[in-house]
């Protein structure tokens, strides 16, 4: 039996605060997800996760479902890549 501490259990508080950070350098005042946006965030994910990253090198393109939500919980926007 092994335990395994793999790069995306291990990185998740990184690849939160990265997130974070694309959010307040490319998405402050703006009420619209871009496509632009989710390359910045996937850029922001695959920095921190290796696992991810050859896995989307293995199906063509990384998901990716991201929601701009407001204060009340209300969707604003919402933007979703599949995986090709």
């Amino acid at each position: 039996m092994c335990n395994l501490i793999v790069s995306t259990t291990h990185n998740n508080e990184p690849m939160n605060r990265a997130v974070a950070r694309v959010a307040r350098d490319h998405l402050a005042g703006k009420a619209e997800i871009t496509e632009a946006l989710l390359n910045h965030i996937e850029v922001a994910v695959r920095a921190y996760d290796p696992c991810l990253s050859c896995a989307t090198h293995a199906i063509g393109r990384m998901p990716l479902l991201v929601e701009l939500v407001d204060s009340d919980g209300t969707v604003v926007s919402r933007a979703e890549r599949a995986g090709d």
